[in-house]
């Protein structure tokens, strides 16, 4: 046999340009197509598993246990505290997106479209965390995306297609499911025009972003490396339809409480100024009266801001609400900490002055939910290293002076104090 003779399949005979995979042995060559039948029938024969029944009829529509709204925010409120207002507009915008994918297409003229939404409050406030939630309720894929990484397509960063190779990634590259998954752009905010006035340099990061992102927001059918861009050029690229992915978006937008004020206080030229104003009370977040032309003036540009037509908000966490987060969800910090300590055979007890310790000093330095973990992590640290190793201990209570003795002798606390 010549050694130059094309490869060939030893089990159906393709020769290697007849097929997309060609593995060599030490005997032979197997390409894909034998490969994906020899897995199909050990499917079937050891586990009594039928590859074909799986597939999805041409023309059958996915099938959704969606629940109502209300029992979508009553889900989230076994694991996240307050925020009611976003509940309720992300289970309604949920319930209605994946309501319209189950629908059979009517011979009408009226087209339901997605409504993508975006969120907006201060870090630390719970977004991330909603939409993962939910994403899990659906049990349906879902991604996280970071836009601070994103550039304009040519530049140093991430292309803005890498969001949806996330999304494939988590569908276990199956196109079809990727295209009913959720993704969760967070940071939008940071990619917000960085000024009005024109410049001679291009705004990559920025309003370029912004632009790239026009396409998989509205719905389109995009190329996505499912190995990412620039590391894999070589790569295949895979056809998913965004017209059916739900985009949610969410940042802290700091400073656009200024543009609020801004808007909401506006009042005309004379002398009955006061009159004319918006009475607000103090107690409340200027973020509530957040709409779609604060937006603009903080630097997103009106394309962007009319894919995302649902606008929502989360009110800054005050001390009740901390307190809540620390002992009442499904997963609160207070319990996880239980249930360590418990594998340990050891109780842990928390008292109410400890806890309230814990919310006072995350109000302190303005650490959202996020910080109460780091908070803790530092009063316990110690315990957690000098415990496991005493077998001795079967109870351990955390009183107020040690929690103040342990936080304020913490690297974290004197980093803090110094910032």
């Amino acid at each position: 046999m010549a050694s130059n003779k094309e490869p060939f399949c030893s089990f159906c005979g393709r020769k290697k340009n007849e097929v997309e995979l060609l593995l060599s042995g030490t005997e032979g060559h197997i390409c894909n197509h034998c490969i994906e039948q020899g897995h199909e029938l050990v499917q079937q024969e050891l586990y009594g598993v039928n590859p074909k029944n799986k597939k999805k009829k041409k023309g059958e529509l996915p099938k959704f246990e969606i629940k109502p709204p209300i029992e979508l925010k009553n889900y989230l409120d076994k694991f996240i505290i307050g925020q009611n207002e976003a509940k309720k507009v992300l289970s309604v915008a949920v319930y209605n997106h994946y309501k319209r994918l189950s629908q059979p297409v009517i011979g009408d003229d009226v087209n339901i479209e997605k409504s993508n939404i975006i969120m907006v409050g201060e870090t630390g406030t719970g977004k991330t965390y909603l939409a993962r939630t939910i994403a899990k309720m659906l049990q349906v894929p879902f991604a996280i995306a970071d836009a601070t990484v994103l550039t304009e397509a040519g530049y140093v960063g991430e292309d803005v297609e890498s969001i949806l190779s996330r999304l494939l990634q988590a569908a276990d590259f199956n196109p079809e499911l990727a295209e009913r998954g959720i993704v969760y752009i967070d940071e939008i905010d940071k990619i917000a025009r960085k000024s009005d006035n024109p410049s001679i340099t291009r705004d990559v990061s920025g309003e370029g972003v912004q632009q790239g992102l026009l396409k998989l927001l509205e719905g389109s059918i995009v190329g996505v490396p499912p190995q990412g861009g620039r590391k894999h050029p070589d790569q295949q690229l895979i056809q998913i339809n965004t017209e059916n992915i739900l985009f949610i978006c969410g940042g802290a937008f700091d400073g656009i409480a200024r543009h609020i004020a801004k808007r909401i206080n506006k009042a005309p030229i004379g002398f009955k100024v006061e009159a004319n104003k918006f009475e607000i009370n103090n107690e409340d977040s200027l973020l509530k009266f957040v709409t779609q032309q604060d937006l603009k003036s903080f630097g997103l540009i009106p394309e962007l801001i009319g894919r995302l037509p649902l606008l929502t908000y989360l009110n800054p966490l005050d001390k009740e609400t901390l307190r809540k987060i620390l002992t009442e969800p499904q997963n609160a910090l207070v319990k996880q900490y239980k249930k360590l300590f418990l594998m340990e055979d050891i109780e842990l007890v928390f008292e109410d002055e400890t806890l309230d310790y814990i919310v006072d000093q995350a109000i302190i330095f303005n650490l959202g939910a996020r910080g109460l973990r780091s908070i803790c992590e530092a009063i316990l640290t110690d315990a957690m290293f000098e415990l496991p190793s005493d077998k001795n201990i079967k109870t351990f209570s955390v009183s107020l002076e040690y929690a103040k003795a342990k936080f304020e002798h913490s690297t974290f606390y004197e980093v803090k104090k110094v910032a």
